[in-house]
C-alpha cells in the first residue's frame, strides 16, 4: 500500500489472488471511507479505502478488508446495491455478482457473521454486465451473450426480458428516472428502454464493431460514451444518434469505458487484458491527447471513486490506483 512512481501508479493494494473485477461503491454508504469490492477466481472481497487526497491524516492509502466470501467460481462482474449502509444498525453490505456458470448471486451481510446469498437462474450464456436499480435497489438488470437483457427482483424472479440482436455488453440505469435502462450491444447499437412500457424509446449507433463497453455519464445524463474497435466514442443524445466525437486510442482494441463520477468531461478507457501490459488511458474532452497513461501488468476491471478523480484497475494479486487532475 505504497506510492509507486515508476509507472505513475499512485497506490497499490496487495490481494490474495488474481483480481478479475474491481468496483467502488457508487452510492453513499454513510461512512467517510469508500467501499470497494473485488473478485478473484473463487472468492469476493469487500474492503474500505481512504486516500490522502481526501484526508490529510492518511499517508497515501489506508485499506482494510471487511469481508471475504467464498464464491466457488470466478467473479466476472460486480454491482453494488444502494441499500449498502455502514451507518445503520446492524450494518448492511449488499452486492450482486455474475459468474461463468451463468448465474447471478446476490450477497447480503451484516459484517457480524450473518452472510446470505441468493442465486438467480435464467441466462443461457455468459453474463457481461449487471447493475442495481439506483433508487431503492429492489431490482437488478443483467445483459448476456444469450442476446437478452433481464430485470430481476431480489427474489430472483424476472420482471422484464428484452430480446437483443447481438450479445449485451453493458447495462446502465438512469440515476433519476427509475424506468430508463440503457443497453449496449456488441453489434454497435445502444438502446434505451422504458421499463414501464417495456419498449425501446431511443437508439444510438456506433457504426463500428465490436462494441465492448458503454457508460452513461451521471454528471450529465445526455452524454453516453463507449469503446468499439480501437476507438472511444461520445454521444450527446439530444443532437444525433451518431457519435459527436470519436478517437482511436488502443492499438489492440479497447476493452472498457467508464465516466468519472465527479467531472462530465473526464473518462477512462482500457486496452485488452491478456497483453503483457494493459494500458489505462484517462481522457479529458478538452484535451486532444490522454491526460494520463497508466500501465499495469495484465489489468482487468475499471472503476472510478465516487468523489475523487481517482480510478482503479485489477491485476495479478494487486489493485492499482491512479489519481488524475480535474
Amino acid at each position: 500500500m505504497k506510492q509507486d512512481s515508476t509507472r505513475n501508479i499512485a497506490y497499490t493494494v496487495d490481494c490474495e489472488d488474481y483480481v478479475h473485477v474491481v468496483k467502488f461503491n457508487p452510492f453513499d454508504s454513510g461512512d467517510a471511507c469508500s467501499l470497494i469490492a473485488y473478485g478473484g477466481n473463487n472468492y469476493v472481497v469487500i474492503g474500505t479505502c481512504r486516500f490522502q487526497e481526501e484526508d490529510a491524516e492518511v499517508e497515501g492509502i489506508q485499506y482494510k478488508t471487511l469481508l471475504t466470501l467464498h464464491h466457488g467460481t470466478r467473479v466476472d462482474a460486480i454491482a453494488w446495491s444502494p441499500e449498502t449502509r455502514l451507518d445503520a444498525i446492524p450494518q448492511q453490505i449488499r452486492f450482486c455478482t455474475a459468474a461463468p456458470d451463468r448465474k447471478l448471486r446476490v450477497f447480503t451481510s451484516d459484517l457480524q457473521g450473518k452472510n446470505e446469498f441468493k442465486e438467480f437462474h435464467g441466462h443461457s450464456d455468459y453474463i457481461n454486465d449487471l447493475v442495481f436499480a439506483p433508487n431503492g435497489g429492489q431490482e437488478v438488470a443483467s445483459v448476456s451473450d444469450d442476446h437478452t437483457c433481464r430485470v430481476w427482483d431480489l427474489d430472483g424472479y424476472e420482471k422484464a426480458h428484452f430480446v437483443l440482436r447481438s450479445p449485451g455488453m453493458s447495462v446502465c440505469w438512469h440515476p433519476e428516472e427509475a424506468f430508463k435502462l440503457m443497453v449496449a450491444e456488441k453489434n454497435g447499437t445502444i438502446r434505451f428502454y422504458d421499463l414501464i412500457t417495456q419498449q425501446a424509446i431511443l437508439s444510438l449507433e456506433c457504426e463500428q464493431t465490436p462494441l465492448m463497453s458503454a457508460d452513461w455519464c451521471l454528471k450529465n445524463t445526455l452524454k453516453i460514451g463507449a469503446v468499439a474497435g480501437s476507438d472511444w466514442l461520445i454521444w450527446d443524445i439530444t443532437r444525433s444518434s451518431y457519435p459527436q466525437d470519436k478517437r482511436p486510442v488502443h492499438v489492440d482494441r479497447a476493452r472498457l469505458f467508464r465516466w468519472s463520477r465527479v467531472n462530465e468531461n473526464l473518462f477512462a478507457t482500457t486496452g485488452y487484458p491478456g497483453k503483457t501490459t494493459t494500458q489505462l488511458l484517462v481522457h479529458h474532452l478538452g484535451h486532444p491527447q490522454p491526460i494520463l497513461t497508466g500501465t499495469a501488468a495484465v489489468g482487468s476491471g475499471l472503476t472510478w471513486h465516487r468523489t475523487l478523480p481517482l480510478c482503479a484497475v485489477g491485476g495479478d494479486h494487486k489493485i492499482f490506483f491512479w489519481v488524475t487532475e480535474m
